[in-house]
């Protein structure tokens, strides 16, 4: 008999190592099976709550956060798009673009959950950033991305227009800043186990069996 697993990872849509772990994730999931299956919700993490509308470009972003030089930016970005290409994601050699302030996306990700669809959302948004340089913060390209996966546009757009879901949201950013959790992506399995950082999928088969095996 399969072992379910519950699983909340809590990440940004502008978090290059959210995507990296959760395709490290899939693939791990993929080896576990059918032994072991996952029941998946992405939580709220705001990696810039501060941010300005119009954002921020994102070298000159990276330095003053981070206290790094632009040759370091740019050596870290090259790694992460060869850990990208590692676990099947193509970053598209995005080397510019801005920083924006995600928390509509938030706000509209916690509605694609009551509607069945928040991973495909998610995981578009994902695209959205990092492949076609989007502005996540934009109400059109959000309107836009929700219709690709198949989600009812007037229902979006009545999230987007309102402050719908915004005490829910920041209630669960709450939540996990409260239980720890400082940076992203943070995996956690069965509401109490957490693997930290987009780690490799060997890493994540190793912990997904040991606390299957543990129930």
């Amino acid at each position: 008999m399969a072992t379910e697993l519950k699983i909340d990872i809590v990440s940004d849509i502008s978090c290059p190592w959210c995507i990296i772990g959760f395709k490290a994730l899939q693939a791990a999931l993929k080896e576990v099976a059918p032994d072991i299956t996952a029941s998946i919700e992405w939580q709220p993490f705001e990696l810039n709550p501060q941010m300005a509308p119009e954002g921020q470009e994102i070298t000159e972003h990276l330095t003053q956060k981070y206290q790094i030089s632009e040759q370091q930016a740019e050596q870290n970005r090259d790694a992460i798009r060869q850990r990208g290409l590692g676990v099947g994601y193509d970053f598209a050699n995005r080397g510019g673009g801005r920083i924006y302030n995600t928390f509509d996306a938030h706000r509209l990700l916690h509605w694609a959950k009551t509607q069945g669809k928040q991973t495909e959302l998610k995981l578009a948004l994902f695209d959205l950033y990092f492949k076609n340089n989007g502005n996540p913060s934009d109400h059109e390209q959000l309107l836009k991305t929700a219709k690709s996966v198949g989600l009812d546009i007037a229902g979006a757009k009545k999230v987007l227009q309102s402050d719908q879901f915004t005490v829910d949201v920041r209630q669960l950013q709450q939540q996990y800043q409260s239980a720890g959790v400082q940076s992203v992506p943070a995996v956690i399995v069965n509401n109490k186990h957490l693997i930290s950082g987009g780690q490799p999928a060997e890493v994540f088969q190793q912990a997904l069996t040991k606390i299957a095996n543990e129930r």
